[in-house]
């Protein structure tokens, strides 16, 4: 399976094969993660938006494979702030790396910067729409903690609208015979563009808006915050906010093998008295991050 000079801007532009090659190669580099295979290479690192553990697991992903970064996390202090378009801005960067990691605020953006780039293109989160390589890491979470993807029933808890983590994984979860609990306040219900996923692979899905319904018979339990800067009207964002808090004691009666994912970072959906129990792996998830996205890289850049 040859992923070289591939782009990854939705998760669905890989197979269900592919996404199984590249978590072989995260647990390759699990292994070993320190390895000087990509010195010869240049990342750029461009952030348009912000972001703690996207930016920095890319960035020391690379590092650790012996890759030059460059790039920015404040657009202000770029040539943007003068009005240059992002298309010049991919064009420039293009002559000056290797590859292309790249997070914006607009849905669609990542689509029209890789048509522009001349060399391979990561999309690091475009707005609400995709986060495929969050996906990955999701995808190699659920497969280390529950040691397979198939037949699970995944709980996803929160805003399943703006989400653009959760749309990545409905979609990739479509392929592996899960079935979908879709845990939200009706105001921030899955899109039924997102539901069409789940639909065209004849999955079942349940809408709740109590989350200790779903609690008995999850599998993974997937929690993400309100997200503050998806809502234009701050008081439709102050009905919802704290639509769900997940703490220990509602943990009674879950299954010993359930898992507690969260793509981060949280408000207070999870309590803090929820981080000691077994079932949090929200943490450990993070740092899955710099496996899954050497091996994007290694993959997509012709070394392994």
């Amino acid at each position: 399976m040859n992923l070289k000079g591939r782009n990854l801007i939705s998760i669905s532009d890989y197979t269900k094969e592919e996404y199984l090659e590249i978590l072989r190669l995260a647990e390759e580099f699990e292994k070993n993660p320190k390895q000087e295979i990509l010195r010869d290479k240049v990342v750029a690192s461009i952030f348009f938006e912000p972001s703690t553990r996207t930016r920095l697991s890319f960035e020391s992903a690379a590092s650790m494979l012996g890759a030059k970064v460059i790039g920015f996390s404040n657009p202000s202090a770029t040539s943007q702030s003068k009005g240059e378009s992002l298309h010049d801005t991919i064009k420039m960067l293009s002559s000056y790396v290797d590859i292309i990691v790249m997070r914006h605020s607009i849905e669609g953006a990542a689509r029209y910067a890789a048509e522009v780039a001349s060399v391979p293109f990561i999309n690091a989160g475009d707005g609400a729409n995709q986060h495929p390589t969050q996906c990955m890491l999701d995808l190699y979470s659920i497969l280390k903690t529950q040691g397979t993807l198939e037949n699970l029933n995944i709980a996803l808890v929160g805003d399943l609208k703006y989400g653009r983590t959760v749309h990545s994984l409905v979609q990739a979860m479509s392929n592996f015979n899960a079935t979908f609990h879709l845990v939200s306040p009706n105001e921030l219900k899955l899109p039924s563009s997102v539901k069409m996923h789940i639909k065209d692979a004849n999955l079942k899905y349940e809408q709740y808006t109590n989350l200790e319904d779903v609690i008995p018979f999850a599998d993974i339990i997937y929690m993400t915050r309100i997200q503050r800067e998806r809502f234009s009207d701050p008081l439709e964002y102050e009905k919802v906010k704290d639509s769900y808090i997940l703490d220990a004691a509602m943990l009674k009666g879950c299954k010993e093998t359930m898992r507690i994912l969260h793509p981060l970072p949280r408000v207070n959906e999870i309590a803090t008295d929820v981080d000691k129990t077994p079932y949090a792996y929200y943490f450990q998830q993070a740092r899955n991050g710099v496996y899954v996205r050497q091996a994007l890289m290694a993959a997509i850049l012709g070394v392994k």
